[in-house]
């Protein structure tokens, strides 16, 4: 069965994984929805139907390796390379920057795919293909559950998402609730570096 948009978001709804109010973004912007994703993706079969369905996007890219930033892409990460029958490795930030660890090695022109749970401006991926991309992988693509930017977020190769929602991120001096005193929650994973 192939997922449509509207399921996808569906399951964040009945999840309680897609939220409403004022919320300070990973990227330090604000924006009146979030998406939980830990929420959706601790059901396992949630999980594995999502990671097969961006799996399929990807069938005839010989994918060598699946790499995902921590903490946000891990789960959605390795449910992509287990369809793709591909190895799965992670990067994480030490000292605010972006690398891979763990004893994680690339081979030059390893060929990889990126996979995040949700992008909004796409920092987080463009990081992990700028280290990936240093080590001599050949990057492949990018691949989200949520693409929050509306289609807009350049990682530098080619990307799908399961799910675009059109969701105002803006700067904290522009956000009209931060202007009506309203404190922002930061529900995510990193904090601002």
């Amino acid at each position: 069965m192939t997922l449509q948009a509207e399921q996808v978001i569906e399951k964040f709804r009945r999840t309680g994984a897609l939220l409403e109010g004022h919320f300070l973004l990973s990227s330090g912007l604000h924006s009146s929805v979030y998406l939980q994703c830990a929420l959706v993706l601790q059901y396992p079969r949630t999980a594995k139907e999502f990671g097969q369905e961006i799996a399929a996007h990807f069938q005839d890219a010989e994918i060598q390796t699946v790499a995902s930033p921590a903490i946000g892409g891990i789960v959605i990460g390795h449910e992509v390379a287990r369809a793709l029958n591909a190895r799965f490795i992670w990067t994480e930030r030490e000292n605010g920057k972006m690398i891979l660890r763990r004893g994680f090695s690339i081979s030059p022109g390893e060929k990889i795919l990126v996979v995040e749970d949700v992008m909004t401006p796409g920092g987080s991926t463009r990081e992990t293909i700028t280290v990936l991309q240093s080590l001599g992988a050949d990057v492949r693509g990018a691949a989200s559950i949520i693409d929050r930017s509306s289609g807009s977020a350049d990682v530098g190769v080619p990307r799908i998402a399961l799910a675009t929602l059109d969701v105002p991120a803006v700067e904290p001096a522009i956000c009209e609730a931060c202007l009506r005193g309203e404190q922002a929650v930061k529900p995510g994973s990193r904090k601002k570096q």
